[in-house]
């Protein structure tokens, strides 16, 4: 964005939007995390998604520094917005294009009176709220 914007005015109008676009990336990212976990996981979720987060701050703001003092602003913004690609690349690829909460799976491994079987009516195949937990460790894969 910075390579193509010839003032400094246009530039902050510029940020404002990709601001704007950035919250409105974010706040699913909430919902997304409350889906994803136990009520009795969610701070750790909580946690991990922050510290990574982070994470991610404390690697490029410093490169983002170190390349525009050194290379300049042009080659600083065009690494960041590689960056941004490659994120971009990978949630569309790893995430899935249709995800249904309610998935019909079995465990075959468990036996017919464990208390996960015996709350939703027996053995076999069965459906609720997923969640990727111990007793689902891989999200089914369909039909």
């Amino acid at each position: 964005s910075g390579m193509v914007v010839g003032s400094y005015g246009a530039l902050l109008v510029l940020w404002l939007i990709l601001g704007f676009g950035y919250s409105v990336a974010q706040t699913p990212a909430g919902r997304l995390l409350r889906r994803s976990a136990h009520p009795e996981d969610r701070p750790a979720i909580f946690a991990a998604q922050f510290a990574l987060s982070h994470a991610c701050w404390l690697i490029c703001y410093p490169l983002a520094g170190y390349l525009g003092a050194r290379a300049g602003m042009t080659a600083a913004f065009a690494a960041m917005a590689i960056i941004g690609l490659i994120g971009l690349a990978l949630a569309w690829r790893l995430w899935p294009a249709g995800d249904p909460t309610d998935v019909a799976h079995d465990h075959p491994g468990l036996p017919a009176d464990h208390p996960h079987l015996r709350e939703l009516g027996g053995t076999g195949q069965h459906h609720h709220l997923l969640v990727i937990d111990d007793l689902h460790r891989r999200w089914p894969v369909g039909p």
